[in-house]
Order: structure tokens, then sequence, then C-alpha cells
């Protein structure tokens, strides 16, 4: 079996997991610099591998079920590293725990539609909440070194990535009801 480019794009996010983790626990700037390049390169990956399965004709069954499953698992890891690490706390962690119950709830959700053969595409909507998210994230994975790059009186990275994760929270239970709404509206036709 030969594997398409795309496909590819999507394996190599996954497998570049382990190695965000552990590089994450680099000491100093470069345990903030490393991720962050890294999980920068993983949302670069998931843009890149849709956008070439559509212009290329080459979407695949496997691409369907890796793709969203690579997504979620460095979003996942990215959330739960940053909680463990301190980066989000508090009430902070009730955005988290938000986007984390979306990404599963939503798979499910996809999951049995497609059983009955329903398809649920994607809405611009949610593709922003997605580049929000992947902001935030990405911001708050840089740290103190991001804090020392950018701060303002006010506001630093940590905050603008916190107010990020907030504003893709909200976005997240927003699209979320949408689609559950629209699903639900299938299971019970």
């Amino acid at each position: 079996m030969r594997l398409k480019i795309p496909n590819i794009l999507t394996i190599g996010r996954i497998i570049l997991v382990p190695i965000f983790i552990l590089t994450f626990y680099l000491p100093g700037a470069l345990g903030d610099w490393i991720p962050f390049f890294i999980f920068l390169l993983a949302s670069f990956t998931d843009f890149l591998d849709g956008l070439l399965a559509r212009l290329y004709k080459e979407e695949s069954k496997l691409g369907e079920l890796l793709d969203p499953i690579a997504d979620k698992i460095i979003v996942a890891t990215a959330l739960i590293l940053l909680v463990m690490n301190g980066t989000i706390m508090n009430y902070e962690v009730i955005a988290a725990i938000i986007i984390l119950i979306r990404e599963i709830l939503i798979s499910g959700l996809r999951e049995y539609l497609a059983k009955v053969q329903v398809s649920m595409p994607v809405s611009s909507l949610a593709k922003f909440k997605t580049f929000l998210q992947m902001c935030a994230i990405a911001i708050l994975l840089t740290g103190e070194s991001g804090n020392k790059l950018v701060n303002f009186e006010d506001y630093n990275a940590h905050s603008i990535g916190i107010f990020l994760l907030w504003m893709s929270a909200f976005l997240t239970l927003y699209t979320g009801y949408d689609y559950v709404k629209k699903g639900i509206g299938h299971a019970i036709d």
C-alpha cells in the first residue's frame, strides 16, 4: 500500500507527540521554544494535509480515520501538560476541560453518524475555533520565554494565551451545541 502525502503528514503528526512530550520537560528556554515549534509544525501539517488531500483528490479512509485522532492527541497532550505544569490553573482549567469534553463528545457523535451514513461537515466557525485554540496553546507553550518576549503593562504572553483559550472554549461550547443539536436531530429521525 502506497501512503499518500496527506496521510504521511497525519502519521508524522502522531509521531511528533512523544517528541513534543519529551521536549516539554527540557529546562529553561529550550523547554519553552522547542515544544512551541513542534506544536506549530503539527498545527501547520493539520492544515496542510487537509488542503493537499482536497487539492490533489487524495482523500482516503485512512486519512478520515487518522486526521481527527492526530488533532485530538496533540491538543489533549498539550492541554494536559500545560495544566500539569501550572501554566493553566485554577478556573482556567475549566476552559481546557470544555475543549477536551467537546472533542470527545463530537468524536463519539461523528462515529455514530458515520454508522448511519450521515456526514457532519466542519463549519467555518468551528475552523475558526480550532485556529484560536491552536494559537492559545502555542502561546501558552512559550512559558516564561514568551512572557519575556511579549510583556506590556498589563499583558504578557500568558494572559494573551489564557484570553484566547477562554475565547476558544466559548466557541467550543457554541459549535459543540450546534453539532449535538444536528446530531440528535439525525438520531431521532
